[in-house]
C-alpha cells in the first residue's frame, strides 16, 4: 500500500532550512562577493532537498529504502554543519552590529572552515568511524565473588544491527578484536538485526568464530522482534522471530530468554540469567522472577538485559540481589563527546546514564556502546565498543 507523504514535516523541514540557508549565504557572499560560490551553495542545498523529498514519495518503490538513506544522509549533514556554522557566526554578527561596523570576514572566514570541519566529521563517521572498533577493559571488584571466579573475563558485545553492514573486513577485523581478548565467557546483549532474521544470515559465517571456554550466551533486543515493520500475516512475524533464534544456535549463541544457567569452576559456580526485552516504551517482555526462580538468594549472580531502563526500573531494587547486569541499547546515541574528561551525547535526555559503569547499593550495571548502527550510518566520538569485563574478588581487611 502507498503511503501519505509527511506534508507538513517537509514544510516545516522546507522552512527551517530556508531560514538557516540564507543566513549561510549571506555569509558566502561576504566572503565571495563576486564569483559563483553562494549561488552554487543554493544549487546544492536545493538540490538535496529537491532528492530528500523525491526520496519520500518513493520511498514505497524502493524496498531496500537506498534513495531515503542517502538522500537523509546528506540532508542531515547539511543541516547540522549549518546550525553549527551559525552558532559560530551569530557571536560575530552581533558583534559588528554592537559595534556599527562591517561584518567580520576573518570571523567568516572561521565559521566557514567549522562549516567544512562539520562535514568533513560525518564523512568520517560514515566511512571510518562506524568500523572504528574500540575495547574497553574494565575490572569489577565484588565482596562474594566466588574464589575460583577471581579474574574471570567476560567479553559482552551488543547491538551488532547485522542489517547495516556493508564493510566485511572490517567487520571481520572487530570479530577477531572480539577474539583476541581471550575471554573465559563471551556474552551478547541484544538487537542482532534491525528488522529481519535473513539480516543476519551471510553473516554467520564470521560471527560464529566467536568462541569461549565457558560458552557463548546472547538475549534478544527490541529490534529483534520485528515490531518496526509492517508484516503481510502475524505468522510471518511469528516466522521471523523462529528464524532469528535460529540464527543464534548456528552462531553458537545460547539464548537465554527469562533463564538462567549456572557457570561452573570445579564445585562453584556464577548464576548467568538473561531475560526478554524488558525496556521503558521498547515492550516490557522480561520476567525477572522466572529468570531466577529457584537460584539460591546467596549465589552471585549476573543478568543479561538489553535495555538499561530494566535496571532502573526493576533489577536494581530486586530481592534477592543480582550483582551484576549488561546491556545495551542506547548506541550512545552514535554521536557525542568522550574525551578530557567531558562524556556527553543527546541521548543523556533520554537515559541519564547512557555508556559505561554505573553502580548502585553494591549494584552494578554495565551499558556497552554497541558493536553496529543503525539510523544514522556512523558513528562520531561514541565508538563501536568491545567490552572486556575482570571480575575480581575484593580483599576484605
Amino acid at each position: 500500500m502507498k503511503k501519505r507523504i509527511p506534508v507538513l514535516p517537509l514544510l516545516i523541514l522546507a522552512f527551517v532550512l530556508l531560514a538557516t540557508s540564507s543566513y549561510i549565504y549571506s555569509a558566502l557572499h561576504t566572503l565571495f562577493p563576486s564569483n559563483g560560490i553562494p549561488h552554487f551553495f543554493w544549487v546544492l542545498t536545493v538540490a538535496i532537498f529537491a532528492g530528500f523529498g523525491l526520496a519520500i514519495s518513493r520511498r514505497h518503490k524502493n524496498a531496500e529504502g537506498k534513495l531515503l538513506l542517502y538522500a537523509a544522509h546528506a540532508l542531515l549533514i547539511l543541516v547540522v554543519a549549518e546550525l553549527v556554522t551559525i552558532l559560530f557566526l551569530i557571536p560575530g554578527d552581533l558583534y559588528s552590529t554592537i559595534v556599527s561596523q562591517p561584518r567580520s570576514y576573518n570571523w567568516t572566514l572561521f565559521s566557514a572552515v567549522i562549516f567544512v570541519l562539520t562535514v568533513l566529521l560525518f564523512l568520517y563517521g560514515m566511512i571510518i568511524g562506524k568500523y572504528r572498533y574500540t575495547v574497553k577493559k574494565v575490572t569489577l571488584e565484588f565482596d562474594d565473588l566466588p574464589p575460583l571466579f577471581d579474574g574471570f573475563k567476560i567479553v559482552q558485545i551488543s547491538d551488532v544491527h547485522a542489517g547495516s553492514f556493508k564493510n566485511k573486513t572490517a567487520v571481520k577485523r572487530g570479530i577477531s578484536l572480539i577474539n583476541a581478548q581471550h575471554a573465559d565467557l563471551f556474552v551478547f546483549t541484544g538487537d542482532l538485526v534491525n528488522n529481519k532474521a535473513e539480516e543476519i544470515k551471510p553473516w554467520i559465517p564470521e560471527f560464529s568464530k566467536i568462541k569461549a571456554p565457558y560458552g557463548q550466551y546472547s538475549i534478544l533486543g527490541n529490534h529483534d522482534y520485528g515490531d518496526y515493520i509492517s508484516w503481510p500475516t502475524p505468522e510471518e512475524k511469528t516466522q521471523n522471530l523462529q528464524e532469528l533464534k535460529e540464527a543464534h544456535r548456528h552462531l553458537g549463541f545460547e539464548l537465554l530468554l527469562d533463564r538462567h544457567v549456572a557457570i561452573k569452576n570445579q564445585d562453584e559456580q556464577l548464576i548467568l540469567g538473561g531475560v526478554e526485552n524488558w525496556g521503558v516504551g521498547f515492550g516490557e517482555r522480561g520476567d525477572l522472577a522466572k529468570t531466577f526462580q529457584h537460584v539460591p538468594e546467596q549465589a552471585f549472580k549476573i543478568l543479561l538485559s538489553h535495555d538499561p531502563s530494566h535496571w532502573e526500573t526493576q533489577v536494581k531494587k530486586s530481592y534477592p540481589i543480582v550483582h551484576l547486569t549488561l546491556s545495551g541499547h542506547t548506541h550512545g546515541m552514535q554521536f557525542g563527546l568522550e574525551a578530557f574528561g567531558i562524556k556527553w551525547s543527546p541521548v543523556k535526555y533520554r537515559y541519564a546514564h547512557w555508556a559505561g559503569l554505573k553502580e548502585e547499593n553494591g549494584r552494578k550495571l554495565y551499558i556497552n556502546r554497541g558493536f553496529g548502527f543503525i539510523g544514522f550510518s556512523g558513528r562520531i566520538g561514541i565508538w563501536p565498543e568491545i567490552t572486556v569485563l575482570e571480575l575480581k574478588r575484593r580483599n576484605k581487611k
